[in-house]
């Protein structure tokens, strides 16, 4: 499984990163309804913090804006599937598949997580490089700024001053 296809069915819903039914029944190779009625049959496994509903108007914006989901915009329901949801569907489907989509699922979201903790790092060091650096380039340009101004320009006069 390419860790890279995983990666770009993650969706960011809610402020959260998901994957929906359909993207998940085709990394599985099963329908989308026989995923979603091995769900229904173990709701009690999958609550709103693993699984929920999308709402007509995210299916109606993920169907415009994401050309893989375009077929979704017909569909009268459609689930999204948090990290931790996507782990359960591993104990509701059983077969040597599902087992190795999970395993390339669940490396995708800890490679994620990896790459926003460093983004979020870098991003904390630049902000300290800019304010420790700002002053002294404000400084610089003060500098300069005396440097050019026009008394500072003004060229002696050659000859006898009387």
């Amino acid at each position: 499984m390419d860790d890279q296809m995983v990666e770009n069915k993650i969706l960011m819903i809610r402020g959260l990163k998901v994957l929906v039914d359909s993207d998940l029944a085709r990394l599985y190779g099963v329908e989308t309804r026989t995923l979603n009625q091995a769900v229904k049959r173990n709701a009690k496994r999958f609550p709103p913090d693993f699984m929920f509903a999308l709402t007509r108007e995210e299916i109606m914006n993920l169907s415009q804006f994401v050309i893989s989901l375009k077929k979704i915009k017909h569909s009268p329901n459609v689930n999204a599937f948090t990290e931790q949801g996507v782990a359960m569907l591993s104990t509701v489907l059983n077969s040597e598949r599902a087992i190795l989509v999970n395993i390339a699922i669940m490396r995708t979201f800890v490679n994620i997580r990896k790459f926003v903790s460093t983004y979020e790092g870098l991003a904390m060091k630049i902000a300290e490089l800019e304010k420790k650096y700002d002053k002294k380039i404000d400084k610089i340009f003060e500098i300069l700024r005396q440097l050019i101004k026009p008394e500072n320009n003004k060229k002696e006069e050659i000859g006898f001053k009387g």
